[in-house]
């Protein structure tokens, strides 16, 4: 008989447990989706400078945090309110609580989790911010930004564009410094900005550059890391490109066949994420004519101006003079596609 009543108290022990469990871990998870938002909006000035539809991800966050935090308030006041008069007549002087079964708290708390989860991604798409001091910023064109892109035109009127796709939750200010060089050699540069910092979200972005620039008739596009993926695919699918530029990245498809392509492809000796033999394997799914430099000591930061990148390796030589060889070789490429277009 004791043993059956050991076990009926224990197994009333989650339902006892489950409403303070399901409402200080709900208390918390509305937190995290208030705190972390506005923690990026207000932290980060990359956030609100990048593309919108991060900022709308982050707002609409915090709105649903604060709803979930109203309703855990309100029902908690509510029980607090009614409780008593619910209960005065009750020989047991102790208040009642509501009771969950053990499916309830374990669904709850399932819920609970992935919302976290999905708070650490929205963490996780923090974008790396513009770090000035690499290459020298200071361009004799003109700039215009919106919000998707940044351009960067020459003095005068250019015949050729770049249109370039940041590494991935890299801003895109960060890549307008070193490749300035090309807008004082006469070159426009569109430097697009990704949904949510990530451009294989639409790999496409180029097309809408190149439209707005009818004047331009030799293109090409490039990118970083990521977005040098993002660069490639398009390039492949898109014959009135003329020229693929790549920082510390390779295609994800073969362009072996796109012989009209011209290809240059620098990279980082000590890049530690874009690893030379990686860029190495790369040769087999560009065109043979491509051509291949090599920054002695460079990492895969180097392309930009963005600081420090977890898992990269450690730089052989200064960011300077890294930034100064990148831009020179990358001025010669865009002033050979000006030439064959």
């Amino acid at each position: 008989m004791r043993n059956a009543i050991l076990e009926d108290q224990g197994s009333h022990e989650p339902a006892r447990l489950g409403p303070a469990v399901l409402r200080w871990s709900g208390a918390l998870t509305a937190a995290g989706l208030i705190v972390v938002p506005l923690w990026m909006l207000f932290g980060n000035s990359a956030v609100l400078g990048g593309h919108p539809a991060l900022p709308a991800l982050l707002l609409a966050a915090v709105a649903m945090g604060l709803v979930w935090m109203f309703i855990l308030i309100k029902h908690s006041t509510l029980l607090r309110r009614w409780s008593p008069n619910l209960h005065r007549s009750s020989n047991n002087s102790r208040r009642p609580q509501r009771r969950v079964t053990r499916w309830q708290l374990v669904r709850g708390l399932a819920g609970r989790i992935v919302v976290l989860g999905l708070v650490a991604g929205l963490a996780w798409l923090n974008p790396f911010p513009y770090q000035p001091g690499g290459a020298d910023g200071q361009t004799t064109g003109t700039s215009a930004e919106d919000a998707t892109s940044i351009t960067l035109a020459p003095e005068g009127k250019a015949t050729s564009g770049l249109v370039f796709y940041p590494g991935a939750r890299v801003d895109a200010h960060a890549y307008r410094d070193i490749l300035g060089p090309l807008v004082d050699a006469g070159h426009l540069v569109v430097i697009v900005k990704p949904p949510l910092g990530i451009s294989l979200l639409d790999t496409g972005q180029a097309r809408g550059a190149m439209d707005r620039h009818p004047g331009i008739t030799a293109w090409a596009v490039g990118g970083h890391s990521l977005g040098g993926v993002s660069a490639s695919s398009f390039a492949k699918s898109n014959p009135d490109v003329s020229g693929l530029l790549l920082f510390g990245s390779y295609p994800a498809d073969s362009l072996e066949d796109s012989e009209n392509l011209s290809v240059l492809s620098i990279s980082g000796s000590n890049d530690g994420l874009t690893t030379p033999d990686k860029i190495a394997a790369s040769k087999l799914l560009l065109p043979p004519t491509a051509t291949f430099a090599t920054v002695q000591g460079g990492v895969h930061a180097f392309f930009g101006d963005y600081g420090e990148q977890p898992g990269d390796g450690q730089p052989g030589v200064p960011r300077d003079q890294a930034q100064q060889q990148i831009a020179a070789e990358s001025v010669r490429f865009m002033d050979g596609v000006r030439s064959a277009g």
